[in-house]
């Protein structure tokens, strides 16, 4: 359809080049990365302190812990680096996030507010506060961005960190006069360790999330070629854009409630991906996945196993690891200029 929309504007057949190109999928590289995460998968279900096989009710526990656990990893993996990739395409920069943007202090400011609603809420209630939060403060973001003239590639994040800093310190804020500090603080070292039945079924909300980003990927990449382009091609940027926001904010609220903060894996495999595959959403949407997936359940393994018996929360894995990528775009950029 779009292709076809190409061709009445222009007035000529074109022949797909990137990002439009379409590449084979099932490639080797893929299946290996397929069966890499496959394996981390199974790794992660055999990682830990209780004796699964030497126990009584170790088997129990394997259904009750490990499997949710494992799941866990793979959903959020795969939800922050599609909002990460979708975020970067809607600003049209790489630095960009939902921990650069601020949209994850949004949801935990969201948190809070349900906090100081409902002293006791439901994991629905947290998920809604957050992903509404989530929403205003990312359509606050874009529309603060819009008036801003100067749009370098740093300008852009610096001013999302600028809005998450002042949002995070009205949530310490709030935190400390209502005495909240500690359920912060919990939300602020995102860890998988609480995972287990009946705590984190409401991730498998995100592949629904996914499947619509898959089906509205090629409007979306139009969208990453900025407004006066996608117009011409018939496509409504602005409800893009506003589709975009939506999907963005219901997977970080979503994984805010449950999980909590993630930083910078957004940033890390969307980079990765865009790097060696160019910017085609649809075709980059199952690597994206995959290598989400397979980060996330990476750092979870190394965060169990660092000081074992003992574990060090994920973000704390993830942030490091985000922290060095970050600058080294940084400085691949200058190198470029």
């Amino acid at each position: 359809m779009l292709k076809r929309k190409i061709h009445r504007i222009t007035g000529a057949e074109i022949s797909q080049p990137h990002p439009f190109r379409r590449r084979k999928l099932w490639s080797k590289p893929f299946i290996i990365a397929v069966c890499a995460v496959f394996a981390l998968g199974v790794v992660s279900l055999f990682t830990g302190v209780y004796d699964i096989q030497g126990q009584a009710d170790g088997w129990n526990m394997f259904f009750i812990t490990r499997v949710p656990r494992t799941a866990a990893l793979m959903l959020t993996g795969a939800a922050m680096s599609m909002s990460g990739l979708v975020t970067q395409l809607i600003t049209q920069n790489r630095l960009v996030e939902p921990t650069t943007t601020g949209t994850i202090e949004w949801a935990g400011l969201g948190l809070v507010f349900v906090y100081l609603a409902v002293p006791a809420p439901t994991l629905m209630l947290r998920m809604t506060g957050a992903i509404l939060f989530s929403f205003i403060g990312t359509m606050i973001f874009f529309l603060f961005l819009r008036r801003v003239k100067l749009r370098s590639s740093l300008i852009v994040p610096i001013i999302g960190m600028m809005l998450g800093a002042v949002i995070s310190a009205i949530s310490t804020f709030i935190g400390l006069v209502f005495q909240m500090t500690q359920s912060i603080e919990m939300w602020f070292v995102g860890s998988f360790a609480s995972v287990q039945i009946g705590r984190y079924e409401y991730l498998w909300l995100i592949v629904i999330v996914n499947i619509i980003i898959f089906i509205y990927a090629d409007r979306l990449t139009l969208a990453g070629l900025g407004e006066d382009v996608a117009t011409s091609l018939g496509v409504n940027y602005n409800r893009i854009v506003i589709l975009g926001t939506c999907l963005i904010s219901a997977a970080v609220g979503i994984v805010a409630a449950v999980i909590g903060n993630l930083p910078f894996l957004g940033l890390i495999v969307p980079n990765i991906v865009s790097m060696y595959r160019g910017d085609d959403l649809k075709s980059n949407l199952p690597w994206v996945c995959v290598l989400g997936m397979g980060v996330v359940t990476l750092c979870d393994i190394i965060s169990r196993t660092i000081i074992m018996p003992f574990e060090v929360p994920v973000s704390l894995i993830l942030g490091t690891v985000g922290a060095v990528v970050f600058i080294v775009i940084l400085l691949k950029q200058r190198k470029q200029r």
